[in-house]
């Protein structure tokens, strides 16, 4: 397959039912080799903060001369972005031919009776083939969903065990409680492997503290308030830590958390031998890009994305608009998926903006109407508009923020990209 026709198999393949636990993905493995046991991680799970520190130890790492792989889910900018070596993403060429081995071995497994992968499986099968072929010294490998049955769980070489923020969301399948999803994130740490986590609220770090446990490993546990803030702008913010001074270019009430256990992580790294200095670490962080969280994609006037698809995200969003934009017109584009709890976020959210326009994901069955989120939102807020398209909203509400507002586009990732392209067109408009 080339890469178009690659990309078009894992679309047909989304027909295909899933089957619960990890044996289909281990079948798999084991037909291509099992190239994941070539390989050494820091896997990364939690509700929010993922993608973030993984994209400091990126930064960082690629400093260093390691030969480091990334895998990240989903892409919000580029397909390619989720597997990406000392952040350059997989050639086309490249994934399509990792692709097609791994379609030979799905098909096979079909035509003798046993469940076809999923698109997820299959892709967490290419980047472990990939990374392998590559001979990448480190991988940082980011769960799906969950943990413990979440298909990138068949590793048994894990350097680092990360667990970010946890909270409620994706209860379908993860558990009722915030204990119940905690033991399900902690399902990735194993015997022989180092577990550095965030401040969590009691009920889910004691499911992780009972995880590390069972192995006799005692937990970093990695707390924002270890570093000092110096300085807090829109753009960057500047901090203290262990005797340096850091600064980053992430910003938003999150980021001080995310950061500290991305430092974490990389003393653990240092302690368990990998050559990392000082000097790397603050160059790393200063070049840190992680675009869709509380980063600016338009600067006349000031439009912000953020992915704030769940309560506990909203809840850090809410906390970022106050920090940075009191006293300022905030105009709102929306989109979320039905399965997210976007009721509470809509009520954390609402009461700060101006105006809001609801946006829908395109090509995404998860994606919430237009007007049924409008609709929703209309209960915490009285000027709320359905846009018919990302264009739409963005034109809108660009031109309604020309002078002292500030547009604020969040929710599902999915819709980043989109958004990116609809400013892109505003700015060719504006130029012509």
């Amino acid at each position: 397959m080339d890469y178009q026709q690659s990309r078009e198999y894992l679309r047909q393949a989304q027909t295909y039912g899933s089957v619960l636990g990890l044996d289909n993905m281990r079948e798999m493995m084991k037909r291509l080799g099992n190239p994941q046991d070539q390989l050494k991680y820091i896997h990364v799970a939690g509700t929010n903060g993922k993608g973030s520190v993984l994209a400091y130890l990126s930064s960082v790492l690629a400093q260093t001369g390691y030969r480091v792989g990334r895998y990240v889910s989903p892409a919000i900018f580029s397909y390619r972005e989720q597997f990406e070596i000392n952040q350059k993403p997989i050639s086309r060429e490249a994934f399509a031919r990792c692709l097609s081995k791994v379609a030979q071995v799905a098909d096979s497994m079909e035509k003798e009776g046993k469940p076809h992968p999923t698109p997820f499986e299959m892709e967490t099968a290419t980047a472990f083939f990939y990374f392998a072929e590559e001979n990448c010294d480190l991988v940082l490998l980011e769960t799906g969903m969950g943990g413990l049955t979440d298909a990138t769980n068949i590793i048994r070489t894990t350097e680092v065990a990360v667990l970010t923020s946890i909270s409620m969301d994706h209860m379908a399948f993860l558990g009722n409680t915030l204990g119940e999803i905690a033991a399900c994130k902690a399902g990735i740490i194993k015997e022989g492997c180092r577990v550095v986590a965030a401040e969590q609220k009691p009920e889910a770090m004691e499911k992780i503290r009972k995880a590390c446990e069972r192995f006799h490993i005692i937990p970093v546990v990695s707390s924002s308030e270890e570093g000092r803030v110096t300085e807090n702008e829109m753009d960057h913010m500047t901090f203290e830590y262990g005797g340096r001074s850091y600064t980053i270019p992430l910003t938003g009430a999150c980021q001080m958390e995310n950061v500290m256990v991305a430092l974490h992580t990389l003393e653990v790294l240092i302690q368990n031998g990998y050559n990392i200095t000082p000097a790397q670490i603050e160059k790393g962080l200063e070049n840190t890009q992680w675009k869709g969280r509380f980063t600016a994609l338009l600067s006349e006037p000031l439009l912000i994305a953020d992915g704030a698809h769940n309560p506990d995200a909203a809840g850090k969003l809410v906390q970022s608009l106050k920090m940075y934009f009191q006293g300022k017109d905030l105009y709102f584009i929306i989109g979320m998926f039905r399965d997210k709890d976007y009721e509470s976020v809509l009520k954390m959210t609402a009461p700060l903006a101006k105006e809001i326009m609801t946006i829908q994901t395109s090509g995404n069955p998860r994606a919430l109407p237009a007007e049924e989120l409008a609709q929703a939102a209309r209960k915490y807020h009285s000027h709320v508009e359905p846009a018919k398209s990302i264009e739409e909203a963005v034109e809108k509400m660009t031109e309604k923020a020309e002078k002292e507002g500030v547009v604020v586009a969040f929710g599902s990732l999915s819709f980043m990209r989109e958004l990116a392209e609809a400013i892109e067109k505003r700015k060719d408009n504006a130029e012509k």
